[in-house]
């Protein structure tokens, strides 16, 4: 009997909502992103070599972080290897293109991996909520996108697809730092405003997309973003279990010496020069 009272009790506990997690500190995150950037290095090395592409797409709700987490990737690699594309609204020749052109321009060759801070999913997203594209444009797009994403992957290329998600209260935060703060309200574009009060809209377009386009070839990864300090770090663990990559030995570098044979004062030689003034 008493066994069973207390089997009871555990399994009412079980049964209970999870415990939010503390945020994670700062040292403990600096900690854990300069490993997982160092596997970024190495995995950077491997697609150099091997000639690998990958296209990484983020996704998500204004405010989810997507900015911080691409920076967090990309702060410590090449950019000529790790390019980033974040595309302005369309111009009106663009408009006039069939809708993936602009964004295939930019499709990586051997060698590389293309991030794209947002994608053609702006159509299932921003743009159908918006009212900046038909109803006819929106159905040929969500028809059409599994069968050119087939073809993208089937050509050689890796998509990858992220979603981060925020929840409500955060993303009412996040939006409130940025009104009030002169050094982030860069970040508040035209939609942001928008896009807050129609919070529906967007979680009904968010799940018809993912419904519709998350496929085995190119499956949606959602994040869940309300720490971003966690979301960042999950995010790169993610991609480097996904890319199939290997620790590339590194070649000997041996310094060179200088040749003294043309030694001149080439210091003295800047003499009479404008120079920054040293404020600091």
């Amino acid at each position: 009997m008493k066994d069973g009272k207390k089997r009871k009790k555990d399994d009412s506990k079980a049964d209970g909502p999870m415990p939010e997690p503390k945020p994670m500190k700062g040292k403990k995150y600096d900690k854990e992103l300069r490993k997982l950037q160092g596997k970024l290095c190495d995995l950077q090395e491997w697609v150099k070599k091997t000639g690998y592409r990958v296209i990484i797409i983020f996704e998500g709700r204004d405010a989810a972080g997507k900015g911080g987490t691409i920076k967090a990737i990309t702060e410590r690699v090449s950019p000529r290897i790790f390019r980033l594309v974040a595309l302005p609204a369309p111009s009106d020749r663009e408009k006039t293109q069939m809708y993936m052109q602009r964004y295939m321009a930019h499709f990586p060759a051997a060698g590389e991996i293309v991030i794209f801070d947002r994608s053609w999913y702006n159509r299932a997203g921003v743009e159908r909520v918006m009212g900046f594209a038909t109803e006819k444009q929106y159905k040929s797009f969500i028809e059409r996108c599994p069968e050119v994403e087939k073809y993208i992957t089937s050509g050689g290329i890796q998509l990858i697809k992220f979603w981060l998600e925020v929840n409500d209260e955060e993303q009412k935060k996040r939006f409130e730092a940025r009104i009030e703060d002169p050094l982030r309200q860069w970040k508040l574009s035209p939609m942001d405003l928008p896009s807050r009060e129609r919070w529906y809209a967007y979680s009904r377009a968010r799940d018809a997309m993912l419904k519709a386009t998350d496929s085995k070839h190119a499956p949606w990864w959602i994040v869940p973003s309300d720490d971003k300090k966690r979301a960042r770090l999950n995010v790169i663990a993610h991609i480097l279990k996904l890319i199939p990559y290997e620790k590339v030995k590194p070649e000997k570098i041996d310094l060179p010496k200088r040749d003294m044979k043309d030694e001149y004062d080439d210091r003295a030689s800047l003499r009479g020069r404008k120079f920054v003034p040293e404020r600091y």
